[in-house]
């Protein structure tokens, strides 16, 4: 575990595309002011764990990628209590929040939903949750 012992998960909801370099410089300015931390998983719907910008994050950190249903996403509380707009287009009124708690476990968020946009326009979401153990 980390020196800090601090446990953490990342979720990510993102649009089709997005570029890799774009999610790993929110997620690299994201996870600064936490410290020395240990990344247990990223974690999103689980069709979006198929995108390459994802795959390619995950597999070049060394982070278990974690992939949820959007039914058992819609089931989670959030903080920021979704977006409809999401909940339309994918089912889930929360991505990145919903993900991020439920790869953690009993966990708690640390970092609510942020909202980016990389260069081409595609919007994505992350939050973080700090693990229960």
């Amino acid at each position: 575990m980390a020196e800090s012992g601090r446990a953490i998960t990342i979720g990510v909801g993102f649009q089709r595309g997005v570029a890799r370099a774009s999610l790993e410089s929110a997620i690299d300015a994201a996870l600064g002011p936490l410290g020395a931390i240990e990344v247990r998983a990223i974690a999103s719907l689980d069709h979006k764990c198929a995108e390459p910008a994802l795959r390619a994050l995950a597999a070049a950190r060394g982070w278990p990628l974690q992939g949820f249903a959007a039914a058992r996403l819609a089931e989670v509380e959030v903080a920021s209590g979704g977006s409809a707009r999401v909940a339309t287009a994918v089912a889930t009124p929360s991505v990145a929040e919903a993900a991020a708690l439920l790869a953690a476990g009993d966990g708690r968020l640390l970092l609510p939903r942020q909202v980016h946009r990389d260069p081409a326009g595609k919007a994505f979401t992350l939050a973080i949750a700090g693990c229960a153990d």
